[in-house]
């Protein structure tokens, strides 16, 4: 019997040897049989992401009406030098910010006083995402219509109390398309910053109060702190989306008046269905990614800091 044992040990039959080579079978089996699971998602990203994407750089190297003829980073250099692109880019950042710093602040405020023990808060919470999840088509229209100098009913509402009408559209419209935005997501945001607040441990406002900190400074040093991660995220989507912003002066202003509101996407759309060169609207759009890229990593790192701060 011993005699056996020890053949199949030499054999590489025991327990001791057969263990390792069974585990790495296993895993071998599981990986593939994820790879397995993972092919349809890859290949719906393969079809419709990576290769359109790649094909959108192969054009933007073209130029012409039909994108015919090679042009090499002509498309690219060009962007610099129009003034079209540089007037749309500088009132696509004014948008981006004005956007950005009313719907973290406004939504902050919201967030703070939904923190605290009212009646009907929770139906409050749920009104205050209706906005953000009606349809930007819808939103547009209806600020349109509500908007409109003749018909709309926000002039209807002046001319009640006595205060005279506004063309609404065309006085200021950049400040109207941010004040649409802010209405739309401001609920979002606050919903966001509420939960960072949840997670707040109270211990940390009680241990600040025994050492006679102030409302503010418990703001201060307790509360902002412990949102940068919250406060991170909204920054990060909310210049991705305003960035990108094309429905609203699309839907409610159609780029005016004159290139008032020709925020960058909108401006990207005319070069590619109005002049037909898809090529310099390709590199548009590649343009528009790079700075994307890098306002997400700047975003990150000050995120980064100011965690560890």
């Amino acid at each position: 019997m011993a005699s056996g044992l020890a053949t199949r040990e030499r054999s590489g039959a025991g327990p001791s040897a057969a263990g390792p080579g069974r585990r790495y079978s296993l895993e071998r089996r599981q990986r593939r049989t994820a790879y397995l699971f993972l092919l349809p998602a890859l290949g719906f990203f393969g079809l419709l992401f990576f290769y359109p994407l790649g094909q959108e750089l192969i054009t933007s190297l073209y130029t012409g009406p039909r994108a015919d003829r090679f042009s090499g980073l002509q498309n690219y250099a060009g962007s610099f030098l129009d003034p079209a692109v540089r007037n749309s880019f500088w009132l696509t950042l004014i948008y981006a910010a004005g956007v950005l710093v009313l719907t973290i602040g406004l939504g902050l405020l919201l967030a703070l006083i939904l923190n605290q023990p009212l009646r009907g808060r929770t139906v409050l919470r749920a009104v205050l995402l209706v906005p953000y999840l009606t349809s930007i088509v819808i939103t547009g229209l209806l600020w349109r219509n509500i908007l409109d100098p003749q018909v709309g009913i926000l002039n209807r509402l002046f001319e009640a109390v006595g205060l005279p009408a506004q063309n609404w559209l065309l006085t200021d419209p950049l400040a109207t398309l941010i004040g649409i935005s802010v209405w739309q997501h401001t609920g979002y945001t606050s919903v966001l910053f509420l939960a960072g607040l949840q997670g707040i441990p109270e211990v940390y406002y009680e241990a600040a109060r025994i050492d006679g900190a102030s409302v503010l400074q418990r703001f201060r040093y307790v509360t902002i702190p412990f949102l940068a991660p919250a406060t991170l995220f909204v920054s990060v989507i909310g210049v991705i989306w305003s960035l990108q912003q094309f429905a609203l002066p699309f839907l409610v202003t159609d780029g005016g008046p004159g290139n008032a509101t020709d925020l960058y996407i909108f401006h990207v759309y005319n070069v590619a269905f109005e002049f037909r060169d898809f090529g310099y609207a390709s590199a548009l759009s590649y343009l528009l990614l790079v700075v994307i890229m890098i306002f997400t990593l700047i975003q990150f790192r000050a995120g980064r800091r100011s965690e560890f701060a």
